[in-house]
């Protein structure tokens, strides 16, 4: 690869990783080329982009973004894959329905809404991890339940009212 390759390669890289709130690294390392022609279909299906990459360019890339990585740029040994998704979740997701068959990948780290998880203890955690839609929908349910029975009790209540009412206009009739 020439140096103007590699130039390309990394401002590619850093282009994403400040786009990106969401990035995971794995190593595929082991999987045969069915496996990783079937993983590569599930992030596709997740809407997860799945590429290999060099740990040196990615380094690189990821000191050139504005962004934080703590210590992310220590597992970059080996065979890294990095996972970036639009959603916090969808790429661990992935893992670990995929780990049902296989013993990879191996989540080496991940940077999610500017927090950074780094080993495969991690994954569990990173798979509840709500997404920024989900917790806005938490909220608005929540905030709308005291205004639904606030609703309800003035409407029965409301019913309640106007039945004495027919009921001793009646009465004295």
């Amino acid at each position: 690869m020439t140096r103007e390759e590699k130039s390309q390669v990394i401002q590619d890289l850093t282009a994403q990783l400040a786009e990106s709130s969401t990035v995971y690294l794995a190593d595929i390392s082991g999987l045969d080329a069915g496996s990783t022609s079937n993983l590569r279909r599930a992030c596709f299906k997740a809407n997860v982009s799945l590429s290999v990459v060099k740990n040196t360019l990615l380094a690189k890339a990821m000191e050139a973004t504005e962004k934080d990585f703590g210590d992310l740029p220590s597992v970059l040994k080996g065979n890294t894959s990095i996972m970036i998704s639009e959603t916090g979740n969808a790429p661990a997701k992935v893992i670990k329905e995929f780990r049902k068959k296989s013993d990879k990948p191996l989540l080496k780290g991940a940077f999610v809404e500017e927090a950074v998880y780094v080993g495969d203890n991690y994954l569990d955690a990173l798979v509840n991890i709500k997404s920024k839609e989900e917790v806005i929908g938490d909220i608005i349910g929540l905030l709308q339940s005291p205004a639904k029975n606030v609703v309800s009790a003035l409407k029965s209540g409301g019913g309640k009212l106007a039945g004495i009412l027919k009921t001793l206009s009646e009465k004295e009739g």
